[in-house]
């Protein structure tokens, strides 16, 4: 009945104690909340850890970064910053590999060059005019995750509307390899966006070289790039002191809503790609449906077997749920509670059922709309608010590299029909001063 929970496991494999998915049938509203719990952590410890970090980086400089590289990575650098004869290694990658992110560069261009706006004055009365420009942000960081699979894919989610914006500085940060070297794929990715300066290092003493800078790399104004939970808990923190950054933007996840028009394999092919994100990331599965529950069940045993990440999927799938319930109604306002980075509608009648999302970073329409075209080269960014940010937070954007500065001009004329409104205002509040420049200037 509504209201009521039933329990059960979604399992990947016949070992269904190791490997499981918990299936929920019918909760609650008030549930709902409890229910859409992200995975916890000790986000106490945390803080502390990365606070020291911080701390470290901003008075000791490059000497804490190689300490903490040392330390980290195991690996010991003399010198952070690529040098020129490091680039060559871009030219290594195969090319298939060169044309696919040469095509992603094309598509994602153009739907962010697609995102200027004109500037447009306004008069707000006779005699007042205002408008507003967008300006490039001067110096940007974009921190690149390097750990357990290199993303040269956010390389060009960052670097290519950052360059579109006009920005004058851009620097990479992103961690060396075992042997001390960046991977090709991240160098070429790099080289194609115009990125000319890549810095070896990764971590939060990445985040808090360019927070506040050292004798090697440069102090930033606005951080950018996703990562795991020290990587967002440093940018937050520094985000405190005065650093812009883009985002709260954790551990990946997905939410599913699927009718009986869905295709199983689709569901759990997606369910899989974006658990193979880390072991901290979530998936969820939102059906109308208790067939498509049962037969993704089945997809995703069919699948598991052959993903050669399957331990971090595994522990990824344990954090995440399959939920039924009644309606699309219900369906929508838990989606919209969750907030999800990433939200693939596989329903009739998609387009109409997503004019009702009020929460979501990015959304996917269809049987043919994979996240990971998203997640790639469709066009859209695919650096999102996760962890349920995504209910006031935006994605990476062009905007996300723009100041937007206001802009006005008043005439005599316009003052003057202004000024009384202005004065009794400030009389209002107390701040005689303020009445003052409108009066003094109407005396003359």
């Amino acid at each position: 009945a509504k209201g009521t929970w039933s329990t059960g496991y979604f399992g990947c494999t016949d070992r269904k104690d190791d490997r499981m998915m918990q299936v929920i049938k019918f909760p609650s509203k008030k549930d709902y909340e409890q229910l859409l719990k992200r995975p916890l952590h000790d986000y106490r410890a945390v803080r502390k850890t990365v606070q020291a970090i911080l701390d470290n980086v901003r008075f000791n400089g490059d000497a804490a970064v190689k300490q903490y590289t040392q330390q980290f990575d195991q690996i010991s650098l003399k010198d952070f910053h690529l040098q020129a004869n490091e680039w060559d290694a871009a030219d290594s990658i195969d090319e298939s590999l060169k044309k696919a992110i040469d095509v992603a560069i094309k598509n994602i261009s153009t739907f962010h060059r697609s995102q200027f706006e004109n500037v447009t004055k306004v008069d707000t009365m006779p005699g007042i005019t205002c408008w507003r420009k967008s300006v490039p942000i001067e110096k940007v960081g974009l921190y690149i995750p390097g750990g357990t699979a290199p993303l040269f894919s956010t390389v060009l989610m960052l670097a290519v509307p950052a360059r579109i914006a006009g920005c004058n500085e851009i620097i990479v940060c992103t961690p060396p390899q075992t042997d001390g070297n960046v991977h090709p794929a991240i160098l070429y990715a790099a080289r194609q966006t115009g990125v000319r300066k890549i810095f070896k290092i990764g971590g939060a003493q990445a985040i808090a070289a360019m927070a506040f800078g050292t004798e090697t790399i440069p102090k930033v104004h606005k951080i950018f790039g996703p990562g795991n939970r020290y990587i967002t808990c440093a940018k937050m923190l520094v985000a405190a002191e005065g650093v812009a950054i883009d985002m709260p933007a954790g551990p990946s996840e997905v939410a599913i809503l699927a009718d009986e028009t869905c295709d199983p394999e689709y569901v759990a092919a997606d369910l899989l790609a974006q658990a193979e994100h880390g072991k901290d990331s979530q998936v969820l599965l939102v059906s109308t449906d208790e067939r498509v529950i049962d037969q993704t069940k089945d997809s995703l045993q069919r699948q598991f077997s052959q993903l050669p990440r399957w331990e971090i999927v595994e522990a990824a799938v344990k954090n995440s749920k399959a939920i039924l319930v009644q309606t699309l109604d219900d369906a929508l306002e838990l989606i919209n509670q969750y907030a999800p980075e990433h939200l693939i509608i596989a329903c009739r009648d998609a387009e109409a059922i997503a004019e009702n999302v009020r929460s979501a970073g990015s959304v996917f329409l269809g049987n043919y709309s994979p996240e990971s075209v998203g997640d790639y080269a469709s066009g859209t960014n695919h650096t999102l608010p996760t962890n349920g940010f995504a209910a006031a937070y935006s994605g990476v954007s062009l905007d996300s590299f723009f100041k937007k500065i206001t802009f006005q001009q008043v005439t005599k004329e316009g003052l003057s029909n202004i000024a009384e409104t202005v004065q009794v205002m400030a009389e209002a509040e107390g701040l005689r001063a303020h009445a003052n420049a409108v009066s003094i200037r109407l005396k003359n």
